[in-house]
């Protein structure tokens, strides 16, 4: 199995290389500090999606609402802000809320009614996109008054300022030694295996270069986008979550052999409510930038989103079964989606093609969860 895995790694490496190669060869834009700096944008987003349907595929479930879920509340936020006047943080905080609030009723509607979460979501994408056109009349809903910023307008607009950039990259170089170094002190102290220290050095050598390498190319176009730094942060904190905490351990015992988790003493219900609940949020978080990276609320945004973010997911190596996933994985799957789509829009590709790469690429994701995971 981990042979298995090994290889899926490698070849999921080799695909993201031959996908960046042609697109950079085909379009010389591609690599470009501008269309970078617009992938991260796009990047963020995705990815931000996908980490909350991981905390949702771990125990076994899944999400088709998001998506719409996505439209909805980013929808709410901007008539709020441009036909009720309300503050951009109120009116964020109080669609916030609504995420966390409506998908905690979809988890407990799962757990306690034993609803399967596919008919459950499945409706939710129905409802909350019939709901998003309503909210915002069949038609376009800025986010801010013509000219002026606010909290909303900048979640994509904005960048940190270069030095900004550097000190930011030293400090997570920082947090990475100091977190390797924690570990193999831990290891050791468990009596267990630790690696070399020149493959230490190596790895964490070769992490800072891209990270440094990453500040250097953004900061040619405007500098970090705020975007990435929440994803950065949703990020970490997703992999805290699911890694360092008892909850993140039932998560995976849940997906891994439910019947086993519930002898154990796993408190499989409220585990997965939570899920949901954190997952409502994070669409909440996903449909701000969403929306406010399309500059308004029209009837498409979040279009597709939910099959994107769970692409993501599987391509990472997430198991829909559940039990089996890490936020690294799922990351690097949703650059792979991104990069795809960044790529097919610089060539100029038809919608109708777009969308059967999309769908090509999905399948053969779960495609490939099924072959590896025998």
């Amino acid at each position: 199995m981990q042979s298995r895995r090994s290889f899926r790694d490698f070849s999921l490496v080799i695909a993201f290389v031959v996908i960046c190669a042609f697109f950079a060869i085909v379009s010389p834009q591609f690599l470009s500090a501008r269309n970078l700096s617009l992938l991260t944008t796009e990047l963020s987003i995705t990815a931000t999606l996908a980490i909350g349907m991981l905390l949702v595929i771990l125990p076994g479930n899944i999400d088709l609402s998001a998506g719409s879920g996505v439209g909805l509340l980013g929808g709410i936020a901007s008539v709020l802000v441009f036909e009720h006047k309300w503050p951009a943080p109120l009116a964020m905080g109080i669609a916030l809320m609504a995420g966390v609030l409506i998908w905690s009723c979809m988890g407990n509607l799962i757990v306690r009614q034993k609803i399967p979460a596919f008919i459950i979501t499945l409706g939710g994408l129905l409802i909350f996109k019939g709901l998003f056109w309503l909210v915002i009349h069949n038609s376009t809903i800025p986010i801010v008054q013509g000219g002026q910023a606010n909290l909303y307008s900048v979640l994509t607009t904005f960048y940190l300022p270069p030095i900004a950039g550097y000190a930011l990259a030293a400090l997570i170089v920082v947090a990475l030694i100091f977190a390797k170094l924690r570990s193999r002190k831990a290891r050791r102290g468990y009596g267990f295996a630790v690696e070399d220290r020149e493959l230490v050095f190596l790895k964490l050598f070769l992490a800072a270069q891209l990270i440094f390498l990453f500040v250097v190319v953004t900061n040619k176009f405007h500098g970090i986008p705020l975007s990435a730094v929440i994803l950065g942060l949703i990020a970490f904190a997703m992999h805290v979550l699911t890694t360092h905490t008892p909850f993140g351990r039932y998560l995976y015992a849940i997906g891994g052999n439910e019947e086993a988790a519930v002898i154990s003493g796993v408190p499989v219900e409220k585990v997965v409510v939570a899920s949901f609940s954190i997952m409502g949020a994070i669409v909440a978080i996903t449909g701000f930038m969403q929306t406010a990276y399309s500059g308004a609320s029209t009837t498409t945004v979040g279009d597709l989103m939910e099959l994107d973010a769970i692409a993501a997911c599987v391509i990472g190596g997430v198991s829909l079964k559940g039990g089996r996933g890490t936020v690294l994985g799922v990351l690097f799957g949703a650059l792979i989606m991104t990069s795809l789509l960044n790529g097919m829009t610089l060539l100029a590709v038809s919608p109708e093609f777009k969308f059967i790469t999309r769908g090509a690429v999905l399948s053969l994701a779960v495609w490939m969860d099924v072959r590896l995971g025998r």
